[in-house]
């Protein structure tokens, strides 16, 4: 006899099958990620068609035999802003393939869950204000004699800091999630040493698992197995040089203060530097260490 179970989740990933069917990956609160087919929801007159779609949070009912088929779902947000705004939508796609690509068991994290939820409630409520409150202009828009330029209108400079605050809240998601998997930077000491850290030279080291002294920093050599192109290989050899405010801006992330980390200045080197350490730390932690399928 079939087993029938009811739980909540977030709908991160569908796939269409056959004529009318759905596949729905959905992060449950009781089982963590799973599988729901959900059998003739392509027709028209499908009931479970308005209570479960792609970043819906919904209670949903299962019949778990050979294979988990929907019998039930219920909508309990549909975030509705995030697939209104392009740069909204993006984010949430990026939080997806993540989630696609290190959750792999199906085993229930309460603390993933909760994760997920706040992260989809602050995107869905991101605001693009008219002036770039908090957001530094990049020093290189700045600076005479080059091709950039600032923005043409209030509108484009609204839009460039909705990209940066989209941009800092899917790196949040990520150092935190990376962080309940057990593999948060180290950023108060050197990570290869211990020794307290000199705000002038510090650099981000994937293979000791967070920021190094200049003592510990090993240059990029011509051996193609410590190529800095190739983030994922687990030598030394591929550190990054970062400043002071990439440790400022970590340790707010690991704080949850999101408030804070809108207020904050980011100039445009320091932006990408954070963008530079977080997907080489991404694909560091997806080459090197085995998650169990």
């Amino acid at each position: 006899m079939a087993l029938q179970y009811k739980t909540k989740g977030f709908i991160y990933k569908k796939r269409d099958r056959g004529e009318a069917d759905r596949i729905f990956t959905v992060f449950t609160y009781d089982f963590g990620k799973i599988n729901v087919w959900a059998k003739s929801i392509r027709k028209i007159n499908s009931k479970l068609k308005s209570g479960i779609d792609i970043f819906y949070l919904s209670d949903i009912e299962f019949v778990q035999g050979k294979k988990r088929t929907l019998t039930d779902a219920v909508l309990i947000n549909k975030f509705t802003e995030i697939t209104k705004t392009p740069e909204k939508f993006i984010i949430a796609k990026k939080v997806a393939k993540l989630l696609d690509d290190f959750v792999k068991g199906e085993q229930h994290d309460h603390e993933i869950f909760n994760l997920i939820n706040e992260t989809f409630e602050k995107l869905n409520q991101l605001s693009c204000r008219r002036h770039c409150d908090g957001i530094a202009i990049p020093e290189a828009i700045q600076s005479k004699g080059t091709n950039s330029r600032l923005p043409r209108s209030p509108n484009e400079l609204a839009h460039n800091d909705g990209k940066i605050r989209s941009q800092l809240l899917y790196l949040s998601f990520a150092w935190n999630f990376f962080a309940i998997l057990g593999y948060k930077p180290q950023i108060i000491n050197c990570a290869h040493c211990h020794s307290k850290l000199n705000e002038k030279e510090l650099y981000f080291s994937n293979k000791d698992g967070g920021v190094i002294c200049k003592n510990c920093y090993v240059p990029n050599t011509l051996d193609s197995r410590f190529s800095p192109h190739f983030a994922g290989e687990a030598g030394r050899g591929n550190d990054i040089v970062i400043n002071s405010d990439i440790i400022k801006i970590l340790r707010i992330i690991f704080k949850n203060d999101w408030e804070i980390l809108l207020k904050l200045k980011i100039n445009l080197e320091t932006q990408k530097q954070l963008n530079q350490i977080s997907k080489n730390y991404y694909l560091y932690l997806l080459s090197n260490h085995k998650f169990s399928k």
